[in-house]
């Protein structure tokens, strides 16, 4: 029995007053009086010790934030998107929402069981982290597979600017080719201008040096003066950006119906590539959208060659041994030679004249230099042979 009732007994069958049960128990008058009213409006039960907790608690979360909170980690979990604590404060900013601590946003998730124990991660502090200092500095690049409702696999090339995870381009073929990672790289240069490097790994659409010689791609990026980067065989941590981008950009996908056919699988890549660019906080860019990053600094140029634009094209030679080229607004058409007819060549041209080489082997077919004042441009070399002062630090081995 608690004290509170015996004291309560002692007055109302002991017929004690309320200044002897005080002395007998240590008590003030205030407190019988205050049982003895507890008493007469509850009976016995209303004079036990009450919780101490206050009424009221003015860090309690709101009803209405508490529940955004739920909805918006189903919704983003349903989407495909990261629906951690940090990212769902994040998206209460933006919807003009005050939103209470992570930690707190922890204790919501959990106490609605929405959270799921993993394994113990390894530590950052293990981990050596490298990140460029500008836009345009390194742009990361790989192909991973998915497969279309028919079970048709399909192969998505990727491209990543390493300092802001920028999405520069997703884009999905039945089969990455060499050819199709020089058109892709080519437009990117259209749109983006020239990066500084390039980071791979040594797929043969990106290098062959391990069979002592170089590929499209490689003479391309010796000719625009721009570094490449492969990473080391079997060590795929040295590319963990794109790596790690995969997982995000299969498991939005995994939440999308199953497309039947590569356009509608590239229309899916397209609203992916909207998201994660402009409405996806990024951890590592201080909850900084890649778009936010991408576009906030200036952008890096190639050190071998900073004051010289460049136009990439893809084209093929016609049966009469030219290519045609607009430039300034007319259709220019420019000599390659009969016996190079029907390769598929890759045009190179900046301010003066225009460079074609075989696309699949690097060999330059020709030089042409840029007349205005007329429309057929002749090739300036004879013979094959390389364009002085373009190639940097080139091996003639591999010529």
């Amino acid at each position: 029995m608690s004290k509170n009732r015996v004291i309560v007994l002692a007055v109302t069958t002991e017929k004690l007053t309320p200044t002897e049960a005080a002395e007998r128990y240590g008590v003030s008058r205030q407190w019988i009086y205050q049982l003895l009213k507890r008493y007469y409006a509850g009976g016995l039960e209303a004079v036990e010790p009450r919780s101490r907790r206050p009424k009221s608690n003015p860090n309690t979360v709101p009803d209405p934030v508490r529940t955004r909170i739920i909805e918006l980690r189903h919704q983003l979990t349903s989407d495909g998107l990261d629906a951690g604590p940090v990212t769902i404060a994040w998206h209460l900013k933006q919807e003009h929402l005050t939103p209470p601590a992570v930690s707190t946003i922890r204790r919501i998730l959990t106490s609605e069981s929405l959270i799921t124990p993993e394994p113990k991660k390894r530590p950052k502090s293990s981990l050596h982290r490298f990140q460029a200092d500008q836009p345009n500095e390194c742009w990361q690049s790989d192909f991973t597979h998915w497969r279309l409702a028919d079970g048709t696999d399909v192969e998505i090339l990727n491209w990543i600017d390493d300092h802001s995870r920028f999405l520069l381009a997703a884009t999905v073929y039945p089969r990455v080719t060499g050819q199709a990672v020089i058109s892709e790289f080519s437009r990117l240069i259209d749109e983006y201008g020239t990066p500084a490097s390039t980071l791979t790994d040594n797929g043969f659409v990106y290098t062959t040096r391990f069979r002592g010689s170089r590929n499209g791609f490689e003479h391309l990026l010796s000719l625009l003066g721009i570094t490449q980067k492969n990473g080391a065989p079997n060590h795929p941590q040295t590319q963990g950006k794109i790596e790690r981008f995969h997982q995000t950009e299969k498991l939005w996908l995994s939440r999308q119906p199953v497309a039947t056919t590569l356009e509608e699988l590239q229309q899916q890549l397209d609203t992916f590539r909207r998201i994660y660019n402009t409405q996806r906080p990024h951890r590592a860019l201080d909850r900084r959208t890649p778009a936010e990053a991408y576009t906030a600094g200036i952008k890096a140029i190639p050190e071998m060659r900073p004051n010289v634009h460049y136009r990439i094209r893809i084209d093929r030679v016609d049966a009469f041994g030219k290519v045609t080229l607009r430039h300034g607004a007319i259709l220019r058409h420019l000599g390659v030679g009969r016996a190079n007819a029907g390769k598929a060549v890759l045009l190179v041209v900046d301010d003066t004249r225009v460079l074609v080489t075989d696309q699949n082997t690097g060999e330059v077919l020709s030089e042409n230099l840029i007349t205005p004042e007329t429309n057929y441009w002749r090739n300036q070399q004879k013979s094959p042979g390389r364009w002085p002062g373009l190639f940097v630090n080139d091996d003639s081995d591999h010529a």
